[in-house]
Parts: structure tokens; C-alpha cells; sequence
């Protein structure tokens, strides 16, 4: 039985002379909320994007339940689903439409799409306004309805990117309780996220890419006892990326302000 759900081996992206993902090795297991991190232009979208086929590797392979993605991208694309930090989706159509056309593309029987959109609808609030046109959605609506699309079909990994921004404080609640109640019944999430709380309180495992490279990668438990012992994710991150350094310039003019 196959109990990895995602492998990444050797995974790189070059542009040029720029090592955006610097061959990296990587097990996600089946049933695990893992956690991205990384500043920005670390590697985590690049990362995501040949995960889910939408960038191809300059060399490695990234494998979604024994399927390589680029080898088979049909077969390895029923399995996933993927979020964006920015929900591209079609304005003209209702936000129903818009989930009854995921379903209909993954060949979902009616009677299982409408229990399962229903359901998710009312997680998020967006019941009421399940038959409004997508372009009068906030962006927060926006980022919902897309989180709606990515799940109706049930998927065995779900990748996120940024999920929890444009949210509301209840609708990112119910999002985390929703991936954690997921991921108890078998399915794997892989999300990226600059809000280091979210990932603390949220992941069994972080990973932390720094500059193309995987520089810390573990439970919290594992990565506090790297020298790290009572420490927040915060904490190890900025020690981790040299945030520290920006910290301290921070705090440096912050005091020289005050001075005066």
C-alpha cells in the first residue's frame, strides 16, 4: 500500500544563471497537514507549481502517489487539487456554476457533488450567495469559493499556496479545523504560508526553504531540539533566514527614534 503521498527527488528549477529550487529531496506521507515555509523568493511557489504541473522541472522528479507528475500528468492530476494565493477563476459564472463545473470535470455523480457542495458552502459561509455572479465576490469570497472548487472533488493531496490570506478570522478557523479533520481521514495537505502561528498551531511537519534550498525540516518538536528549545516557530524562522539581522536594524532605528 502506498503510503507516500507526495515525492519530490532532486527537484530543480534553474532561469538562467538563477537557482530558483536548488534540487531538493523530499517525503510527504499520506494523512500529513506539512507546512511550506520560506520569505518570499525562497522557492515556495516555484516548488508548488511543478508539484502540480504547472511549471516543469529543469531536472528531477516530483512524484504524487508513486504517479510522476510530468511522466503521467493525467493520471497524477486526478489525485490533486491545487489553491493559488490568487484565485484565478471565471468571473461570469455563479459561484454553484463554478463548483458544478469542477464536478463535472472530475466526473463527479450529481447526487455526490451536491451533498459534498452544499456542505462546503455552509463551512464558509457562502450559502446566500452561492447563486451570485463571481465577479461581485470580495476577495476573500473569491478565495473561498476557489477553496470550495479544490475540495468538492475530494482529493488525495491538496496543495495550497497562501490559503489563509484575504480571510476573514472566522473563515480561517474554520479552514484550519476543516484541513485538520481532512487530513485525520487519510487525505495529505501541502500548504504554503508566511504566517508562521497558522503553521505552528496547524502542521504536523515544517519545512523551511531558504534561497532554492530545504534548510530546516521537521515536527516542532524536532526542529526546537536542534538547539532551538523553547522557542517559537517565529523564533527559529528569523534565526533560520537572517530576519534576525533585519530584526535587530529594526529595533536599531526604532531606539534611535525614540531618542530624539
Amino acid at each position: 500500500m502506498e503510503t507516500t503521498s507526495i515525492k519530490l527527488a532532486n527537484l530543480a528549477k534553474t532561469y538562467r544563471k538563477h537557482e530558483a529550487v536548488k534540487h531538493i529531496n523530499l517525503e510527504v506521507q499520506k494523512g500529513e497537514l506539512f507546512g511550506f515555509l520560506g520569505p518570499n523568493g525562497a522557492g515556495k511557489t516555484t516548488t508548488i507549481k511543478m508539484l502540480t504541473g504547472l511549471l516543469e522541472p529543469t531536472s528531477g522528479s516530483a512524484e504524487i502517489k508513486g504517479v510522476d507528475i510530468w511522466k503521467h500528468p493525467i493520471d497524477a492530476k486526478k489525485k490533486i487539487a491545487y489553491v493559488p494565493d490568487q484565485p484565478n477563476i471565471y468571473p461570469k459564472l455563479a459561484g454553484w456554476d463554478y463548483l458544478e463545473f469542477v464536478a463535472s470535470v472530475f466526473q463527479i455523480p450529481k447526487s455526490d457533488f451536491q451533498s459534498k457542495a452544499k456542505e462546503l458552502l455552509q463551512v464558509f459561509s457562502l450559502t446566500e450567495q452561492a447563486n451570485d455572479l463571481i465577479e461581485s465576490y470580495s476577495h476573500g469570497m473569491k478565495q473561498k469559493i476557489a477553496i470550495c472548487g479544490a475540495l468538492v472533488s475530494e482529493p488525495d493531496v491538496l496543495f495550497m499556496d497562501e490559503p489563509t490570506v484575504g480571510l476573514d478570522p472566522k473563515s480561517a478557523r474554520s479552514l484550519k479545523n476543516l484541513l485538520r479533520e481532512l487530513c485525520n481521514h487519510g487525505m495529505t495537505v501541502f500548504l504554503s504560508t508566511h504566517i508562521l502561528e497558522i503553521a505552528e498551531q496547524m502542521c504536523d511537519r515544517v519545512g523551511i526553504i531558504f534561497e532554492g534550498d530545504i534548510i530546516a525540516l521537521g515536527t516542532m518538536d524536532e526542529l526546537r531540539s536542534g538547539g532551538h528549545a523553547d522557542q517559537s516557530l517565529e523564533d527559529i524562522f528569523l534565526e533560520l533566514t537572517g530576519g534576525e539581522d533585519q530584526q535587530a536594524i529594526i529595533s536599531e532605528i526604532t531606539d534611535d527614534g525614540d531618542a530624539t
